[in-house]
């Protein structure tokens, strides 16, 4: 009875040990996104962001930080529960470019202007600069 009882608890221990390394630790990323460069894209993105994190970074999202003065988004993310690749297409979905990958042209269509490709004449406009939090932020 005690070797039987010893096994399970080995049994246990070695079914536990295994499921800690298999998960793997959150890391960060750096997507560069041209088009994220006002404070109009940035909430956009971060509301997307925040669905696709879901409560509690159960989808792989931890969080993310942007910087609009860069275009760059600093993601950091569980890679046993999301892919990058799934993020950028996430990203394309709300019509940004993200990294080479090109925005979902019908939400890309569905940004403000301002949210828009430069080449489109989206962007900050001259002597407008947009990087600056609207009044009252």
């Amino acid at each position: 009875m005690k070797k039987i009882l010893l096994i399970a608890v080995l049994f246990v221990f070695a079914l536990n040990s295994n499921a800690q390394v298999m998960q793997q630790k959150a890391q960060w990323a750096t997507i560069s996104m041209p088009q994220l460069k006002c404070w109009v894209c940035k909430e956009k993105v971060d509301q997307f962001l925040l669905t696709e994190k879901g409560p509690n970074a159960d989808a792989g999202i931890v969080q993310w930080t942007i910087s609009m003065n860069t275009g760059i988004l600093k993601i950091q993310y569980i890679p046993d529960r999301i892919t990058l690749d799934y993020i950028r297409v996430t990203l394309n979905n709300a019509g940004y470019d993200a990294d080479t990958t090109k925005a979902e042209p019908d939400a890309y269509k569905m940004l403000p202007p301002i949210c828009k490709r430069a080449a489109d004449g989206g962007g900050p406009q001259k002597g407008k600069p947009c990087n600056l939090p609207p009044d009252g932020q």
